[in-house]
């Protein structure tokens, strides 16, 4: 399993800060309609249940939008991605249909309001540290191109950034072919609600992508312990 850590100056900022990381190997597949409808039903739910401007009132988005005000970075500016999808359930815009892998972890940041690193861990150099942008720090988000990440809480292997609460790294993205997952459950809001995440993430990968070999940890800036469900 990847070594994950958390420097001093993200421990400083960010307090209450919990990490759950959570490796296994995984069988991919383009797309999986039994996962669509029940992603489907939960757009239904969070629609039901409040309004585009009480997103960010709920406490893990509005935890991790402090910790970006913290570090120097405009949360309107460069939106968690757990916000930025929940936006776009409350302005009835289509959730993006990437692959199952995918589709998985953003229905588990959906739900769970957590911004979540998910990885092609045989695509990363060596263990991870959660450590602060810096101006100038070459990053490409998926899908957003050349991305300022200076200010956001970024995850560094050995060749450099892999992931921010806002987006990952073309380098270490997810595709069809991937085997082996690393995903990161950024808890700023602390450890309450962790748990039932990792449980429900582990759901949805036992039952759409025939998981293997799971490991789990739960990680903070002074200790680290193995997760037991």
């Amino acid at each position: 399993m990847i070594h994950v850590s958390i420097s001093e100056e993200i421990a400083k900022a960010c307090p209450d800060l919990h990490v759950a990381v959570v490796a296994c190997d995984v069988k991919n597949t383009v797309y999986d309609e039994q996962l669509w409808k029940e992603i489907t039903e939960m757009e239904n739910t969070i629609r039901s249940s409040g309004k585009l401007e009480d997103i960010n009132k709920f406490l893990p988005i509005q935890a991790t939008r402090q910790a970006y005000k913290r570090l120097g970075k405009d949360p309107n500016r460069y939106r968690p991605s757990a916000e930025a999808l929940r936006r776009r359930i409350f302005r009835d815009l289509p959730l993006y249909k990437i692959d199952t892998l995918v589709d998985i972890i953003n229905l588990l940041s959906i739900q769970s309001g957590y911004s979540i690193g998910g990885f092609d861990a045989a695509k990363i150099d060596g263990n991870l540290v959660l450590g602060v942008g810096k101006e100038g720090e070459v990053y490409h988000g998926i899908g957003r191109g050349e991305l300022n990440i200076a200010g956001l809480p970024v995850y560094r292997d050995n060749l450099g950034g892999v992931g921010t609460p806002t987006s990952d790294e073309e380098r270490t993205k997810i595709d069809i072919n991937t085997e082996k997952l690393l995903m990161i459950i950024n808890g700023y809001s602390g450890k309450d609600g962790l748990q039932e995440a990792v449980a429900y993430g582990v759901s949805l990968l036992t039952r759409y992508v025939s998981i293997t070999n799971l490991e789990m940890e739960l990680i903070t800036p002074e200790s680290r312990v193995k997760i037991m469900l």
